[in-house]
């Protein structure tokens, strides 16, 4: 391709590239998100977490049906009629009006009520876990977007670096000091840059769309998003954090659960206690036309024995909750301290990139550059100085974003933000 016609297709690139992110923030012309308007809408309108509001309500009105005592029964009996001789027709007919229930006997009532107590607790514990895990989702793919925010600010620093770098070329080689493959070569650096930066554009408007489901929105109604990668602070030590780990919402899932097979317990050991029903009415004698009170008391017999197998059931049931905690805990301490140690170390990365290695880079390549001008450094040497600097830079915003990311994952497993 001739070069006149090379550099227009790169200028047009360019051009496409930021006509297309401009295009993009009017079509989102609000003000730019920050992360606790993010969390405010989420909070207020995440389908996942509003539902846990009919869960709450099916729970209260199960406790409401739990509390109801036996129900009373009526019943019509008759007795010695339509048959033969003398009991043809109703003359000698038996009628009986009755009312009958049951009385519950070993606490069944209290401890359908403390079962029922029990869910309420743990709907509660279940949405406040759910809560942390949709708003630990929200934060790493926030701070994903940032980070892309951030590239894309490189990728114009490395665009305009190479336009630069053509620049340099077109003028030596306009004075013969650099052959034409150097020109093609800085061109096609320049579309590199233009196709890198046009796919960092497109990406940050996927990510504002997963953004905006988080409150139930298709369409995000925002250009950008507010926030700084290289924003850290010293967090507590790490037996204080794992404290905090031990009362999460996750852990107290497993209490309510708890809680939960201990009133299942209680039930299964109520359950063998016989109930006993009784019976009152009155009876009307046809033939006669005299009538009498009746009343009766019946129990089941060795209900006791025939329920031992559901109270062994519930018993083991919850032993078993007992060691899923621990194994739970011990799961929690290693992922707290997985996200506490690369925290820390993508921390210590990113100072030491910010103060020492970008500075020298950055030197290096202004050295670099002013000695191939002058014809004492090949192009290469020129090229592999500025990808260096970049890629440092790069490797920057990846250890910061790891950083937040594992920020977030803390303060979702303790339950509370690390810089109150």
């Amino acid at each position: 391709m001739h070069r006149t016609t090379l550099n227009r297709y790169c200028t047009s690139c360019v051009w496409l590239a930021f006509l297309l992110f401009n295009l993009s923030i009017a079509a989102n012309a609000d003000t730019a998100l920050t992360l606790k308007e993010a969390l405010t809408r989420t909070l207020a309108k995440n389908p996942q977490l509003y539902q846990y509001t009919f869960i709450q309500e099916a729970t209260r009105a199960q406790r409401q049906t739990s509390a109801l005592r036996p129900a009373l029964e009526l019943e019509l009996a008759a007795e010695n009629f339509a048959g033969s001789n003398n009991n043809k027709g109703f003359d000698s007919a038996e009628t009986t009006l009755a009312l009958s229930s049951v009385i519950e006997l070993g606490g069944k009532r209290e401890a359908r009520l403390s079962f029922a107590d029990a869910r309420i607790i743990q709907a509660e514990w279940e949405k406040k876990a759910t809560t942390l895990d949709v708003l630990g989702e929200l934060t790493a793919s926030y701070i994903e977007s940032l980070a892309t925010q951030a590239n894309i600010q490189l990728a114009e620093e490395s665009l305009a670096l190479s336009q630069s770098l053509l620049k340099t070329v077109n003028t030596r080689s306009n004075k013969g000091a650099t052959p034409e493959a150097e020109v093609m070569r800085a061109q096609a650096a320049v579309a590199r840059a233009e196709i890198r930066l046009a796919a960092l554009v497109e990406r940050l408007e996927r990510q504002k769309v997963r953004l905006a489901r988080f409150w139930g929105d298709t369409t995000p109604t925002f250009s950008a998003l507010e926030g700084s990668l290289f924003e850290n602070e010293t967090s507590e030590e790490f037996d204080q954090l794992y404290a905090r780990v031990k009362t999460s919402p996750a852990i107290q899932v497993l209490a309510s659960e708890a809680r939960i097979k201990d009133a299942e317990v209680a039930l299964a050991r109520t359950g063998g206690r016989s109930d006993l029903t009784w019976r009152a009415g009155i009876r009307r004698f046809e033939e006669t036309g005299d009538s009498a009170f009746t009343a009766g008391l019946s129990i089941p017999l060795f209900s006791k024995k025939r329920n031992s197998g559901e109270v062994k059931t519930a018993l083991a049931n919850r032993n078993a909750v007992d060691y899923a905690r621990q194994d739970l805990l011990l799961r929690l301490h290693a992922q707290l301290f997985e996200a506490y140690s690369l925290r820390r170390q993508s921390i210590a990365a990113v100072n030491k990139t910010e103060n020492e290695i970008i500075p020298a880079l950055e030197n290096a390549l202004k050295l670099t550059r002013k000695a191939y001008e002058n014809g004492r450094y090949r192009y290469l040497d020129l090229i592999a100085a500025q990808e260096e600097l970049l890629a440092t830079k790069q490797a920057r915003i990846d250890a910061a974003s790891t950083a937040l990311i594992s920020q977030a994952l803390i303060e979702k497993l303790s339950s509370e933000a690390l810089n109150q």
